[in-house]
């Protein structure tokens, strides 16, 4: 998923690559939701495999700048070639999984404490999309 939303193809004669979050991003406050979205599987995983809620905040806190940047026109869209959340996500999950002191987090409040962060996270985007709607329509005289 991180290379689909991150390095998908490579613009050719340069190193620098596009992904779905880039490209699909271009579509106002609904490209931007929805490769959010399927961003969030990433969190969804890590979630699944217990990584510790340190490395879990900084996953969240990744995908929501990630998301309040493409809801700005133009700075947005070069945020997502730049930032890499997901690829980001991704080192942050393989180091959790691959790293053999991390804490083995079993309890129930893990995993509300866990759920609740991914919520927030998901609310806070959808929150921020909602606006830029709003906003635009705004801008265009349709409200």
């Amino acid at each position: 998923m991180a290379r689909v939303l991150d390095d998908l193809v490579t613009i050719p004669g340069t190193r620098i690559t596009l992904g779905a979050d880039a490209l699909v991003g271009l579509v106002p406050g609904v490209g931007d939701a929805a490769t959010t979205a399927m961003a969030s599987i990433i969190l969804f995983d890590a979630v699944r495999a217990r990584v510790p809620l340190p490395v879990l905040a900084r996953m969240v806190a990744n995908c929501g700048l990630d998301a309040l940047l493409g809801q700005l026109p133009l700075v947005g869209d070069l945020a997502d070639i730049g930032f890499r959340s997901n690829r980001k996500n991704l080192r942050l999950l393989d180091r959790a999984l691959t790293d053999p002191r991390r804490a083995e987090a079993s309890s129930v409040a893990y995993l509300v404490s866990a759920v609740v962060m991914v919520l927030v996270a998901v609310a806070v985007m959808v929150a921020a999309t909602l606006f830029a709607l709003w906003w635009v329509a705004r801008m265009l005289g349709l409200l």
